[in-house]
Order: structure tokens, then sequence, then C-alpha cells
């Protein structure tokens, strides 16, 4: 027991040291803490907005393809008609020009 004792006391003074060291971690790590959260937070706030921006961005480029869809069906729409046109004057030309030749 004796022994046991002598070497309690020899490391009484590392256990100290040690204590201390852990005591001035835990304050080092809790001041510094808060100002983690706060670069946390501007980064978790700037990647939100831009998240919603990339949002509104998919949205709008959704809502301009289909406009653009929209448009191209009416041009087909509208060339059908003019090359049923077209078709129909050259005839008419041509039915034309077939009387007016001798």
């Amino acid at each position: 027991m004796a022994a046991s004792n002598e070497l309690h006391e020899v490391l009484k003074p590392f256990y100290q040291r040690a204590s201390e060291a852990e005591y001035r971690l835990a304050s080092l790590e809790a001041a510094l803490a808060p100002k983690k959260d706060a670069g946390n937070e501007e980064l978790l706030k700037m990647i939100s907005e831009l998240q919603s921006e990339l949002e509104a961005v998919k949205a709008e480029h959704v809502s301009e393809k289909k406009k653009a869809s929209e448009e191209v069906k009416k041009l087909h729409a509208e060339n059908a008609k003019l090359q049923y046109r077209i078709t129909h004057l050259v005839r008419s030309l041509k039915e034309a020009d077939s009387k007016l030749a001798p």
C-alpha cells in the first residue's frame, strides 16, 4: 500500500496538469464554438439562397421551354398552311399558263 501511495503522490502533479489542460481546452473549444457556428450559419444561409435561386431559374427554364414548344407548334401549323397555299397557287398558275398558251 505504501508503494501505491508513493505512486499516487508521484503522479499527482501529472493528474493536476492534465486536469488544467482539459479545462483550458474546454474553454478554448467553448470560445471557438460560436464563431464556428456563425460561419456555418452563413454558409448554410448562402447555400439556402443559392438553392432558392436555382429552383427559380429551373422553374423559369421550364416555363420558357414550354413557351418555345408552343411557338414551335404554332410555326409548324402556320408552315403547313403556307405550304398548302403555295401548292394551290402553283397549281392555279400552271392552269392559267396553260389557258394562255396557244
